[in-house]
């Protein structure tokens, strides 16, 4: 097992920092060899330049800005996303990784005359997790449309294998949380794992 954990939290020490502690522990038990990207550690920078958007659609020549985490994408067999959810969607960081590392023969390949639709890129992973935090409560979060879980779950879930394995947890209610409440999240994510990674 290749597993690349993507990590975005600006400050070291956060319970979000736990969770990524905790994934990576977890991962090393079930014998997987893993890279880590801490976007905000690297000082990832998000912006899709205008000369980035110039050559999106030109491969291999789109990749050369990002080609680290291009390689390590697709050196991947599992992919895992650790990070606090923020208006309820993914911090402008995570995102920005998206649009500048998602790239068109890369992640996704684009129409062609015969395909009149984009087609995955990313066959290669086979597991796909989510771990989050959420400030809101579930309710809300669910009514709002979880944007986040969704662009990740649904959006990078059709581009990865046919039926690619996934998981989610997030801890809601986060800026109320309790030191019961994290303990208990940590322990759902552990769980969680296990039978994700077995």
């Amino acid at each position: 097992m290749k597993a690349l954990v993507v990590y975005c939290h600006p400050r070291e020490g956060s319970f979000t920092a736990a969770v990524r502690d905790l994934v990576q522990e977890r991962l090393a038990a079930a014998g997987a060899e893993t890279r880590l990207i801490d976007l905000y550690a690297r000082g990832f920078q998000p912006v899709l330049t205008a000369a980035e958007h110039e050559c999106y659609e030109r491969h291999p020549e789109n990749c050369a800005p990002v080609q680290s985490d291009v390689d390590d994408l697709k050196w991947a067999d599992t992919l895992i996303f650790v990070y606090p959810t923020w208006w309820y969607g993914l911090p402008a960081m995570l995102k920005g990784w998206l649009d500048r590392v998602f790239l068109p023969e890369v992640a996704f390949l684009m129409p062609t005359p015969e395909r009149r639709s984009i087609a995955r890129g990313l066959d290669n992973i086979t597991r796909l997790g989510v771990f989050t935090t959420c400030g809101a409560p579930w309710w809300l979060t669910t009514f709002v449309g979880a944007p986040g879980k969704r662009t990740i779950l649904r959006g990078v879930g059709l581009l990865c294998a046919r039926g690619c394995r996934k998981t989610f947890a997030a801890h809601y209610l986060m800026d109320s949380s309790t030191d019961t409440s994290r303990k208990a999240h940590l322990d759902r994510v552990a769980r969680k794992l296990d039978r994700f990674l077995s």
